[in-house]
């Protein structure tokens, strides 16, 4: 795969989570993502509930493996967020959850607004050989990674309807 100047390789797999564990104590973040329209680019804003905000501009390259792709960061100041945030978009707001067991650590996103009632949980590693021998915890239900539905991309397009029928048919038996 060809990584495009300033890349780097994201490594990275993604699970629905039916039942999330206790997140009450784990460390938290709320992250605003606005996906740009006609694009591939990513405004996001993180507030550390401890700390300062961070803002970014990230791009996503397509890749034929889901569990692996070029992605680029530039990090903004408070007033470059801005400006980008006047761009035409759609929202997605969740918050991120860092909960580790003894072998690692997960991410967990509990998501707000149109789509509230999702929970995914991802890890990334170093190579993409590393990410897909990781082991999941078992309340991580369903390996979506390589499912387009469960991108931020596409969620952030859509109705709480269209989310609740996805969900709705993961929980079936």
């Amino acid at each position: 795969m060809d990584i495009p100047k300033y890349a780097r390789l994201e490594n990275e797999r993604r699970f629905w989570v039916a039942a999330p564990p206790d997140l009450s104590t784990a460390p938290v973040r709320l992250i605003e993502d606005l996906y740009l329209t006609h694009s591939r680019l990513r405004l996001r804003a993180i507030s550390r509930f401890d700390g300062a905000p961070e803002f970014k501009l990230c791009k996503k390259y397509g890749s034929d493996d889901p569990a692996s792709g070029p992605v680029v960061n530039i990090y903004l100041s408070a007033d470059e967020h801005a400006m980008f945030a006047g761009l035409p978009g759609h929202a997605l707001r969740k918050r991120r959850y860092l909960v580790s067991d003894a072998a690692r650590a997960f991410c967990v996103d509990v998501f707000e607004g149109a789509m509230t009632g999702l929970v995914l949980c991802e890890a990334e590693a170093e190579s993409v050989d590393a990410v897909r021998a990781l082991t999941f915890p078992a309340w991580a239900t369903r390996e979506v990674t390589d499912d387009a539905f469960f991108t931020g991309g596409n969620l952030a397009g859509l109705t709480a309807a269209a989310l609740k029928a996805r969900l709705d048919a993961l929980s079936a038996p």
